[in-house]
């Protein structure tokens, strides 16, 4: 953008102690500064507009030297983790951060965008207002016209020495503030020109499996931020399994394990995620993983035809089991205020056996009585799952649950509305992705080959360092390293990197913050932008480096 210099007139004055004053006006002319220019010369330099010498009085007066205009070259789009879907480039000095500057807030749009002004302020260490309007130098923060954008998507043009951050919603307008937080924090400025950018999926995430390892409160709102600034919107909680069970419990105190998170350590996460808008999903797995609520209810233990107890599961043809699962997560509901909700319903081992209706007669004698006389086993673990969603439905929960836990052929079908979380093709009941997705139903991506960080490194996983997520997988690669076809995309919700704590002191939450770092940053690229990304591996890693 060029600039057109104002004329100014400078005086000169020269004076001898005989005779009068003699004036003289000089008009420097104005010129544009060639295309190339990248900065005005700065005063005080030649050709710049420091103070004129005084001519001679009996010399003619001389023409002040012209004063240069800035002129710029097209910006660059802003480097940040995601990176901008769009930037439309123009001519300008961009802006920064002054210690004048503030972070403003409509009035109109005070109740939805507080938090948001407030916390970017904070972060660029400017003042805060929702009572003045925006002036030059400030950034703005708006809610757009209802419809006037994708969810979650935003629009941030510099321009005229100001910052504006509209989107449709909240969720917009704060990913626009973290593409804001991320440039300055590069390189202390915000490139002139408009970006215009939103996710490619809806869901994307980290799935955290506390219950195996205790992690604090404090480490876990550090991975709100961290996934905040990566726009990323869903934390998996998966509180309870074998090991332990790692949330308060007024209904069952009993089976609570310690150490374990208090309900007011939770309510203080979830408050905190709420405002990065990141949702909470829990997870109470069941029927399997339930080897901690067994220790202390050793009568609802599965047993088979020879008395042998097995592992994790409770016996689903009991209705006690139903009653004491039920509770519990009629307990949580209020507790974690999102929409969806995690079933868990994977390695149900009874179905491991070669043939269950054998080995677990009073299961196929609970299925038969309650589904006909041809339903099975794999029909009354589907009728639990089936149970269970009808449990968190009426809360206006979203009940998803492990993709082994959805059988096929029986005479009960899972409800159409559970989401399937894929993970794997090789457990009991676990097909490939393409009939899952064939029958309508929607997916979340959690591939085990890719987006599994096991602590110990057990069968054969391996830390992933993010290389491989960035260069090979998308969210249509759900088994192995084979997409499906593209138009399941639709059908593809998102994903989520998950950790699991198989051997819990292999690693400290520490060493666990520090090795999923890159893999979290390589996840949220590919799950904000469907495109191949533009950089190489090694300049997206050194970008998360720095930021």
């Amino acid at each position: 953008m060029m600039r057109h210099c104002n004329h100014a007139r400078r005086r000169h004055t020269t004076a001898t102690a005989t005779a009068a004053a003699l004036l003289a006006l000089a008009l420097p002319g104005c010129t544009a500064a060639p295309d190339d220019a990248r900065a005005p010369t700065p005063a005080g330099t030649a050709g710049g507009t420091g103070s004129a010498a005084v001519p001679a009085a009996s010399e003619p007066s001389a023409a002040a030297a012209p004063a240069p205009t800035p002129s710029y070259a097209l910006s660059s789009a802003p480097q940040t983790v995601p990176a901008v879907r769009e930037h439309v480039p123009a001519r300008g000095p961009g802006w920064r951060p002054a210690a004048d500057a503030r972070v403003v807030v409509p009035a109109a749009d005070r109740a939805a965008l507080a938090d948001e002004g407030r916390l970017l302020a904070g972060e660029l260490r400017m003042q805060f207002t929702d009572s003045a309007a925006a002036r030059s130098g400030d950034v703005e923060l708006a809610l757009g016209a209802q419809g006037s954008g994708a969810p979650e998507s935003y629009t941030m043009t510099v321009q005229d020495g100001r910052v504006r951050i509209t989107g449709p919603d909240e969720a917009g307008v704060f990913y626009g503030t973290r593409t804001l937080k991320q440039e300055v924090a590069r390189t202390g400025s915000a490139p002139e020109g408009t970006v215009r950018d939103g996710p490619a999926h809806a869901q994307r995430g980290l799935n955290l499996d506390i219950a195996r390892k205790n992690f604090t409160p404090g480490w876990i709102e550090d991975r709100l931020r961290q996934m905040a600034d990566l726009k990323l919107n869903q934390l998996g909680l998966h509180f309870s399994d074998d090991q332990a069970f790692r949330i308060e419990s007024d209904t069952h105190p009993e089976i609570v394990s310690t150490p374990h998170l208090t309900k007011a350590e939770v309510r203080r996460i979830t408050a905190l995620a709420a405002r990065l808008h990141i949702a909470v999903v829990p997870e109470i797995d069941s029927p399997g993983h339930l080897g901690a609520v067994l220790r202390v209810y050793p009568e609802l233990q599965l047993r088979d035809a020879q008395g042998k107890a097995v592992k994790g599961a409770v016996d689903i043809s009991n209705p006690a089991s139903a009653r004491l699962v039920d509770e519990l997560l009629r307990e949580y509901l209020p507790l974690f205020p999102g929409t969806a909700w995690h079933l868990g319903a994977d390695e149900y081992q009874a179905l491991v056996y070669r043939d269950p209706q054998a080995s677990f007669p009073q299961l196929a004698r609970a299925a038969r009585e309650r589904f006909g006389p041809s339903a099975k086993v794999q029909d009354l673990a589907t009728g639990w799952l089936n149970d269970r969603a009808a449990v968190v439905r009426p809360a206006g929960r979203v009940p998803k649950a492990w993709n082994d836990g959805f059988f096929a052929g029986g005479v009960v079908k899972p409800a159409a509305d559970i989401q399937a979380e894929y993970w794997t093709g090789r457990e009991i009941g676990a097909r490939p992705p393409l009939p899952y997705l064939e029958e309508g139903r929607k997916v979340v991506n959690l591939n085990d080959e890719y987006l599994y960080y096991v602590l110990g490194e057990p069968n054969n996983f391996t830390y992933p360092t993010g290389q491989r997520i960035y260069e090979e997988w998308t969210p249509l690669v759900l088994r192995g390293s084979t997409p499906v076809p593209a138009r399941y995309a639709p059908q593809i919700l998102g994903a989520r990197f998950a950790v699991w704590c198989d051997l819990a002191g292999a690693q400290t939450q520490e060493q666990v913050a520090a090795g999923i770092r890159l893999p979290l940053a390589a996840l949220a690229q590919k799950v904000w932008d469907a495109r191949p990304p533009q950089q190489d591996w090694a300049s997206f890693k050194a970008l998360v480096d720095r930021l």
